[in-house]
């Protein structure tokens, strides 16, 4: 059996606890489409019982999120993810990526490619189009998800400094990644302001990379492990923290020292925070008031992977005024998944539908919907505008600036 799918996978004793946890298995009811079903397809193969072209299982694995929501309920401890990604990595060694995958993640890999590809939807989102197309059709929703980039309604930022910060606290280095960098640098912003109201120093790093998130889960660990090491190289520095943003970002950074086996990469992997873990750890600083009805959201990546929880909620809290829930469903994924909601759309719709419907039926409805990483941003996004909801999606950091802002903080 192939080393590392079966050792991830080897704990599972096909009890079913994580098939309750599945959104593709609740979206489709095929235990197949299930991790206990998905295990047994991915032990068969790693056994060579099951050849890597056969279509049904290339069907069944493709159609899984990755989000790992299976992983914080299965009292065995397999480690579905690592193993899926290792499949994954195996599968695209014998067959090669699919040609929508692989033409997205030739984009990731350079920066010279996506920077133009991103600037340009960024001029497209500037002129209002893409709200204006936003429906439930692929190009309709497509346009939808660049809409939702850019939800907080504001075209400007300010420029000053945070004023009557507390006494400095350790230095932190900002990860920008590719389309948090090119669409969310409003959060970049944001992000480095409430840092620094809370006494951070943050300064920039000069040759970053992608993160290579999208290759790993894809299968394409070579391209993910040459984005990491450029990432590694880049980030030798002295500062305390790395801080980042995107919750799929992070949860590949913190990840680094298992991808590239080294020691440089550990040592930069151990420096890796979300924002809001620093944020929490430092207060927060209290806020001004915003009187808003939010719902928090939280991305796989952060409370699966990460198993962060409790921090974004103590950033939410700091906000006087926000009233703060969770509502059902709100622990699953949202079908954006990296590229997932690229190349299997029809799942990532069907996943997504769940929640847009929980939205619609809340009492009171939310007026924002707070959510840590930019493919959940734009994925919720899209799918509020497609139902015609008066509901912003935003990431945390957005709604402590406003409430910065509202404290004459700057």
């Amino acid at each position: 059996m192939t080393p590392g799918i079966s050792e991830a996978l080897a704990p599972c004793v096909h009890c079913g606890f994580c098939l309750p946890a599945c959104p593709t298995y609740l979206a489709t009811g095929d235990e197949s489409d299930s991790p206990r079903g998905r295990i047994l397809l991915m032990r068969g193969l790693a056994a060579g019982e099951i050849d890597p072209r056969d279509a049904a299982l290339n069907q069944h694995l493709d159609a899984c999120l990755g989000c790992r929501g299976c992983e914080p309920v299965c009292p065995s401890g397999v480690a579905y993810g690592r193993g899926l990604e290792r499949t994954r990595e195996l599968l695209a060694n014998a067959r090669g990526l699919p040609p929508a995958a692989r033409a997205v993640l030739a984009v990731f890999r350079r920066r010279a490619f996506w920077r133009p590809v991103l600037a340009v939807a960024r001029w497209l989102r500037a002129t209002g189009l893409p709200r204006r197309w936003a429906g439930t059709g692929r190009a309709g929703f497509l346009m939808g998800m660049l809409a939702a980039s850019r939800m907080n309604g504001r075209n400007n930022e300010p420029t000053a400094r945070p004023s009557g910060g507390r006494p400095v606290r350790p230095t932190v280095a900002l990860f920008r990644g590719c389309v948090m960098d090119a669409l969310f640098p409003h959060v970049h912003a944001a992000t480095r302001r409430t840092l620094e109201a809370n006494g951070y120093q943050v300064i920039e790093v000069a040759g970053q990379a992608c993160c290579g998130a999208l290759h790993d889960h894809a299968g394409g660990t070579s391209g993910a492990r040459q984005l990491a090491r450029a990432n590694v190289a880049a980030f030798m520095t002295d500062t305390d923290y790395v801080a980042v943003n995107s919750a799929g970002c992070g949860a590949i950074l913190k990840d680094y020292g298992h991808l590239l086996g080294t020691p440089e990469a550990a040592q930069f992997a151990g420096r890796v925070r979300d924002v809001t873990e620093l944020l929490a750890d430092a207060g927060p600083r209290p806020g001004g008031p915003l009187p808003l009805e939010v719902a928090y959201d939280a991305p796989c990546h952060l409370q699966h992977a990460q198993r962060v929880h409790e921090a974004p909620i103590a950033v939410l809290h700091a906000v006087e005024g926000l009233r703060v829930r969770m509502l059902p469903g709100a622990d699953r994924c949202c079908g954006s998944a990296g590229i997932f909601s690229l190349v299997q759309p029809a799942m990532s719709h069907a996943v997504l539908a769940d929640k847009i419907d929980e939205l619609r039926a809340a009492d009171p409805p939310p007026q924002v919907v707070a959510t840590g990483n930019p493919g959940c941003v734009m994925q919720i996004g899209a799918g509020v505008l497609a139902a015609g909801l008066p509901i912003r999606v935003m990431h945390p950091v957005e709604l402590l600036d406003e409430a910065y802002r509202a404290a004459g903080f700057y």
